[in-house]
């Protein structure tokens, strides 16, 4: 399972998650070109390696014309939406900011869609938002982990006034994450660091458990003597733990999970889609929806939620935050599931990731990645199968030469 960790000893900003990517590897080009299919006025991205107390870092200055307008949530979503981008992007980018709005309504007591996004509204910030989660995309993450957060200390002036670090959004978007804060003076996370970090990763705490594959330091803007403004992030493999869990004879394994289930019969089905897309962004393994009837002979819907037991209170939470729900069913279950491994292929449509899938050590399964192969069909204008197909004869190639 590729795992991405974040590493913030000096906090987290939007462009430095960006920089951050940009350093573990990420083809540069392609993101600034998947970058203007925004439908923003004319912005630029410029990567420049750094010096930061004696760390070499990426650091990403996003710049854009002026403007005075702030935007609304919906706004920010028709901006994405407009975009050409692949649906996962899109669905993460308006997840993130949906977290930040939710944020900001809780501070100034108004309906989410009244709020005004002031500086995180503005072009650069959406440009972070989207531009990392095109990168999480190009990394081909599926596994979020956060260290303990140092947030900086004093104040900070912001558009309202001068706040206590941490603002008072942020404070609300770190509530249940581990934070700390020492005499480093100044905002190290901000709004939109905050927002990416706390909508993706369900884990926090020291490195997990992983193949460290490569790692890549983003650098903040400001400078201080004797301490490296960076964010550090990790990519690896976290597959050997996985592997590692209670294999039987048939090479099967043997987990423990968690299935939340809750019926609803007074919701609207947007709604209802929504929760099933954030209960997979905060860790969920699996999240399905069955039409179902209910008491006085009512159509309802069964929202279901496969997680393990570290994520079973972020989920438990999102659907009683998120969904009128009054109580949520737990039942821990047993699956069985086959040991997989992925290996990246190089296909005359670029480099696709295929998940294998094992059974009494033989691969009986082969799967490229979903969102890479549409990704690369629609960059190509050729159809979803046949990147699907190349990607299948790539690997079996790679197979046949090894003698596998």
């Amino acid at each position: 399972m590729k795992t991405l960790y974040f590493d913030c000893f000096a906090g987290a900003s939007g462009n430095m998650i960006l920089g951050g990517l940009a350093a573990l590897g990420i083809d540069r080009e392609e993101l600034a070109d998947r970058l203007k299919a925004l439908p923003l006025a004319d912005f630029s991205v410029e990567f420049n390696i750094v010096d930061r107390s004696g760390i070499s870092a990426t650091h990403v200055e996003v710049t854009t014309p002026y403007e005075k307008k702030h935007r609304h949530l919906h706004q920010i979503e028709e901006i994405i939406d407009a975009a050409d981008l692949t649906d996962g992007v899109k669905e993460r980018s308006k997840a993130i900011f949906r977290r930040l709005a939710e944020a900001e309504a809780e501070v100034h007591g108004v309906d989410i869609q009244k709020v005004h996004f002031h500086e995180v509204g503005a072009i650069d910030a959406i440009v972070d938002v989207v531009g990392a989660c095109i990168g999480f995309e190009m990394l081909g993450v599926e596994r979020f982990v956060c260290s303990n957060i140092h947030v900086g200390s004093g104040f900070v002036a912001m558009a309202h006034g001068k706040y206590p670090v941490p603002p008072p959004a942020v404070a609300n978007l770190l509530e249940g994450v581990p934070a700390y804060s020492t005499e480093i003076s100044g905002e190290l996370i901000t709004p939109t660091g905050a927002a990416i970090i706390t909508t993706l990763c369900s884990e926090y705490g020291p490195i997990p458990e992983m193949v460290i594959e490569r790692s890549g330091y983003g650098a903040g803007t400001r400078e201080y003597d004797g301490f490296p403004n960076v964010l550090r992030m990790m990519v690896g493999d976290s597959k050997l733990k996985q592997l590692a869990a209670n294999v039987g004879s048939e090479g099967l394994i043997t987990e423990k999970l968690v299935l939340l289930e809750t019926n609803i019969d007074d919701m609207p089905g947007q709604a209802i889609g929504f929760v099933s897309e954030r209960a997979l962004s905060l860790g969920a393994l699996d999240s399905w929806v069955t039409p179902i009837q209910m008491k006085k002979s009512r159509p309802g819907m069964l929202i279901s939620v496969l997680c393990t037991e570290d994520v079973r209170p972020a989920i438990a939470g999102l659907l009683f935050t998120e969904t009128t729900t009054l109580g949520v069913r737990s039942t821990v279950i047993e699956r069985n599931s086959l040991p997989r491994e992925v290996q990246s292929v190089e296909t005359k449509y670029g480099s696709i990731d295929v998940k294998t899938a094992m059974y009494n050590g033989a691969i009986v399964n082969i799967m490229p990645e979903y969102e890479q192969v549409k990704s690369a069909a629609l960059q190509h204008s050729v159809p979803f199968r046949q990147v699907h197909a190349e990607a299948i004869a790539a690997f079996k190639g790679i197979s046949r030469s090894v003698g596998t």
